[in-house]
Order: structure tokens, then sequence, then C-alpha cells
């Protein structure tokens, strides 16, 4: 927002670089109009959001609040396009309108950025089809092929009709910021339909929700953001509290959380293994710390030996500074090859797994400890191999094998799925997969093609 000295809002913008955007005001060549309002310009004030429609909602928020004078062509609802939905139909459609004139519709707008809009419905239309014109023909269209349409007038049944209906709804909770309880009401009906063995509809219920993960963030209401415009850090810190305060209730060592590292490796039977660390900040992602790493070791499959170089080649280099948390992807065997890592240079650095399983925090008791501790923990944890296959023990042997003290070595942690410390933890370990997928497909692509020559 763009303040005159009076502190009354002159301009409402959104963008992903904010720094370009506002930049872009300050130059010496501008229209009349625009070098009138950056005269007037005495300050700036900015809101960090989560998503794209999270910002989509707010900038419409404030400029209805505020009237900015310089946003005044979106006052009329001429210019700019609204998202009507015809909730008074058999079939509501979902519409592009200028004009707000049929009171039997539902209107979400105006919105200052028509093509902004019109991408994040294209991304919802994946997630809940629905029909976009009001007078469907009566044959199959191309939407529909892309999975796009349900094409009502060739397919109409109460079937269809209900969870039409229920698509709608969710488009609409979602336009109002609600997409987290969205997301709750689809993981009860998939574990309904999967108890009850429909397992075809319970994996389509999954693929939405899958969907709704990737590409919907938490959407949070724009009141919020006009109370709070330091919203979104709060949250971050909110999250990195909860966490500490539930890892120091289960014995691991962390005083406050600022810095995290997490670390996770990819392969496939071994061939290609890459590793990658990830690193967060006051909850948020600092890609100029990332680091990649290619698994130095004989090409098997051994996850535990790989995490257990990242960790050794990490530690190496003690001009990075150490962070206050460290988090690998996987239970306990991930952890005990981490310990054996640290063991080698003597460190001691609050340490957790999370189990991809259960979504289960795992933690080493006492996670700050000597060089000598750590190596006596993973005696029974380091990888073994089959003398005919060559191939890593299954996890399940490795825990049935255990001894009673090797159990009292580790703590396990289940939160509830909503838990804000569970889902920071989530993010984060999901963050270090992206970055070790991606670079292991990056290998495996110079291999083929290596190969293909």
């Amino acid at each position: 927002m763009f303040k005159d000295r009076h502190r009354q809002v002159l301009y409402v913008g959104k963008a992903i670089d904010l720094k370009s955007r506002v930049s872009s005001y300050f130059v010496s060549s501008l229209a009349t109009k625009t070098a009138q309002m950056v005269s007037q310009i005495d300050a700036i004030v900015y809101t960090i959001v989560e998503s794209e429609i999270e910002s989509l909602l707010l900038e419409a928020y404030y400029i209805k609040q505020f009237q900015p004078k310089y946003n005044s062509r979106l006052t009329d609802d001429k210019l700019y396009p609204s998202i009507r939905i015809t909730i008074k139909d058999k079939y509501p459609k979902i519409l592009y309108a200028r004009k707000h004139d049929d009171p039997k519709s539902l209107y979400f707008g105006p919105f200052p950025h028509a093509s902004a809009v019109k991408m994040v419905m294209r991304i919802i239309r994946h997630v809940f089809p629905f029909e976009s014109v009001v007078r469907h023909a009566k044959r199959i269209c191309l939407y529909n092929h892309l999975g796009l349409c349900p094409c009502s007038p060739v397919f109409d049944s109460e079937i269809l009709q209900k969870e039409y209906r229920s698509n709608t709804r969710s488009i609409i909770r979602i336009l109002e910021g609600k997409s987290k309880d969205i997301l709750k009401e689809l993981v009860k009906k998939r574990d309904v339909l999967s108890k009850t063995e429909q397992f075809e509809d319970a994996a389509k219920v999954q693929k939405q929700i899958t969907a709704l993960e990737v590409i919907l963030q938490p959407v949070r209401k724009p009141m919020e953001y006009a109370i709070n415009p330091n919203l979104r850090s709060d949250l971050r810190q909110e999250e990195l509290d909860d966490l500490a305060v539930i890892l120091r209730n289960s014995g691991c060592l962390v005083k406050s959380i600022r810095k995290i590292e997490c670390y996770d490796t990819s392969n496939i039977q071994g061939k290609q293994a890459v590793g990658s660390m990830v690193v967060f900040v006051d909850g948020e992602k600092e890609t100029k710390f990332y680091r990649k790493y290619k698994i130095r070791r004989e090409e098997t499959p051994d996850d535990f030996a790989s995490m257990e170089e990242v960790l050794t080649r990490r530690l190496k280099h003690t001009e990075w500074e150490y962070p206050d948390l460290i988090i690998v992807d996987g239970g306990k065997g991930q952890i005990s090859s981490a310990l054996k890592a640290f063991a080698k240079y003597n460190v001691s650095l609050p340490l957790i797994g999370l189990a991809k399983r259960e979504e289960t925090i795992v933690i080493p008791v006492l996670s700050r400890h000597s060089g000598k501790r750590s190596d006596s923990r993973i005696k029974t944890w380091t990888s073994r191999r089959s003398s005919e296959e060559g191939q890593v023990t299954d996890q399940r042997s490795l825990r049935d094998s255990r001894t009673g003290d090797d159990e009292k070595n580790f703590r396990e942690v289940s939160l509830s799925k909503d838990s804000k410390a569970l889902l920071l933890i989530m993010r984060i370990r999901d963050e270090a997969h992206r970055f070790a997928i991606t670079y292991h497909r990056k290998l495996r692509s110079k291999s083929m093609l290596r190969t293909e020559m």
C-alpha cells in the first residue's frame, strides 16, 4: 500500500517480487497520473501472504475497505472481473463477470488482476471440475476429456448433481479462505471410502487431497492480514515455538530454534544416489545455504550409509554455522547414521527424524551427546546386507532385531495432523525431498544421455 503524509491509502497492489514492482514506480519517465501518485507517496506498507489466492483476496479486500484514489477504476466493477457462481442452478456455473447484476448469483471480487484470477481458477478446476458456460451443449466437450468439466447435459444424474454441488461448495469455501476445512473433510471422506473398500472412489478423493496440498498453501482470511500485517512471520514463529516446546518435553535438549537443517537422500536401486541439505531460518527457506551431494560410495542401495556420508561431509565444514536443529528424513536407521557422523567430529547437536509411514517424530534420547555415546547407539543400527542379494535389510527386520537397550535410545512422538510443529517439520522435509529428487533426476538424465551416445 502506498500512503500519503496523512496516512491515507493512495494505491494497493500485489506482486511476487515486491522490490521490482515498487522500484518500477520510481523511474524518470512515468505517465502523468502515475507521476502524480508517486509525488504524494510518504510511506509504503507491505504484507506477506501465503499464496496467490490470498494475495488476490487481500488486495480486493483492501481496495474495498480503503477506496484508494488510484485504484478508482476497480470500484465501478466494470473493467475488472469478478467470479460469478450461479448457485441457484441445478448445476451451478463458475463464470467471469464484469458487473454484479444477478441477485441470484454469488460474486467474489472484483479482482484487479484478470490474468491472475483466471490462473487461480484454472488451478482450482483441476481439483474440483466445473462448467464454465451458461448453456452447456448437449454433447461431451473438450474439457470433459481433460477431466475439467462434468458435462451435466450429457451425464445428468442424481449422483452427479450431488457430487457437483459438493464441488461447488468447496470452491466457494476456498474463495472464502477455508481450504483447511475442505482438506479435513476430504481426508475423512477418503478414510470412510477406504474402510468400506471403495478403493477406486477413495483414490479419486486422494487425488483431490494431493492436488490441494500441492497447489493451495494455507489460506487465511483477508481480515487477519488487515489486523496484523506481520501475520506470516508470527505464524512461522508460533510453529517454531511449538516445536521447541514439544522437543524439550520429549527429551531433545533444544533451547530456541532459529536455524534448521534437513537432510534427505534419493536413488533408484543405488544408481545416481544423491543427498540434499536444505536450510530454514526463522521458519522460512534460505536457498542460498542449500547444498547437494553426489554420493561417492559404491552404487548399492544403502540409504543409511548415504545419510552418514552426507552428514559427515557437511560437518567437515566447520566454517558453516551449526544449526539449532537437524532433521533427517527417516526413522531410527537414518538417525543412527547421523549419530555416527556426529561421533566422527565429536559434535553435539539436537537431532530428530520424521518417519514416513505415520509421520512420527523420532528423537534419540539425550540429543546432546558425546561422540562415545553416539557410537554405542549405532551398533545395532549399522546397515546390514543380505549375503545372497546384497540388499539392505528391510527396516521391519531391523526393528524386530533391536534389543531392549536399543529401544530405550529412541522416543517416538505422534502429533495430531494439524499440529503446527508437525506441519513445519513436514514442510521442511518435503522441501529436502524435492531438492534431492530434482538433483537425482538431473544426474539420471545425464547418465541416460551418455548411454545413448
